[in-house]
């Protein structure tokens, strides 16, 4: 019954753009942070970005910011990444959880999505 659902996953070219939707249902996300994860084969999860539960701080990887930009509806109870200029490196496994605060631990967060697939490539 509590459960993350994220959507927006797809095959792209490099330097195109794709937005990801996570879904509460269950519970509202308004008292919680929303973060970001993907996680490559061969390679460790890593946090991508976070926004606190308000909207008002907004945390990205080096290696994202610039390109990926992460927002909220509490309404709507969905949050958003909105990635540009995406390139090879970014394609992974895309998964959002909520926590009480940002963190880039995941064992930090109480509900985590499935997950979904990022691909970019030519």
């Amino acid at each position: 019954q509590l459960q993350l659902v994220e959507s927006g996953g797809g095959l792209v070219q490099p330097g195109g753009s794709l937005r990801l939707s996570c879904a509460a249902s269950g519970f509202t996300m308004d008292y919680y942070a929303i973060g970001w994860f993907r996680q490559a084969p061969g390679k460790e999860r890593e946090g991508v970005s976070c926004i606190s539960y308000s909207g008002g701080s907004r945390n990205y990887a080096d290696s994202v910011k610039g390109r990926f930009t992460i927002s909220r509806d509490n309404a709507k109870n969905t949050v958003y990444l909105q990635m540009n200029s995406l390139k090879p490196e970014d394609t992974a496994v895309y998964y959002c959880a909520a926590a009480y605060y940002c963190s880039t631990r995941g064992y930090e967060y109480d509900y985590w999505g499935q997950g979904t697939q990022v691909t970019v490539s030519s």
